[in-house]
């Protein structure tokens, strides 16, 4: 991915597999829009944002139990915090190294994370997060968690 021109990606090696097995897992449960920043450069307490989207709540929490299961089981990490499980609108999963944000559609354009952290360069995701960014938002998941694309209700 080319940086911004501001910075050059300066990640670590272990930040970076935390974001590939992280972005992965929220590709892999139909997450839209995933991105990562390397805010290593501007902030002292991470190395680098991942930010994905759901269409729905239930989505939201689905993608988040996905992303710690994948590290935990690959990894063997577990997050030092973890936020926004109950409203299930804005999961926040802190792994030190990365900080996950998983949003609504909602939250995420009001919010704009995105927008406030264009400045940083983007961070190389799997080909699968990236192929995240013209996915539809109204994927979905079963009741069982399970990633079921749902096809447009109506567009007229």
């Amino acid at each position: 991915m080319p940086s911004s021109g501001k910075y050059t990606v300066t990640v670590t090696d272990h930040s970076q597999q935390l974001l590939n097995v992280a972005a992965q897992a929220a590709a892999d449960k139909l997450a839209h829009d995933i991105i990562a920043f390397d805010v290593s450069e501007v902030l002292s307490i991470t190395d680098a944002f991942l930010i994905a989207s759901a269409a729905n709540d239930r989505q939201v929490r689905s993608i988040a139990e996905e992303i710690e299961d994948q590290l935990r089981e690959q990894l063997d990490i577990k997050p030092v915090r973890r936020e926004g499980e109950r409203e299930g609108r804005w999961i926040l999963l802190d792994y030190l190294d990365i900080v996950v944000h998983v949003q609504h559609s909602e939250e995420r354009s009001f919010y704009s994370l995105d927008r406030l952290w264009k400045d940083c360069p983007e961070v190389p995701l799997p080909a699968d997060a990236v192929a995240t960014r013209n996915r539809p938002e109204d994927a979905v998941t079963d009741a069982a968690g399970n990633a079921v694309s749902a096809g447009p209700e109506d567009e007229s």
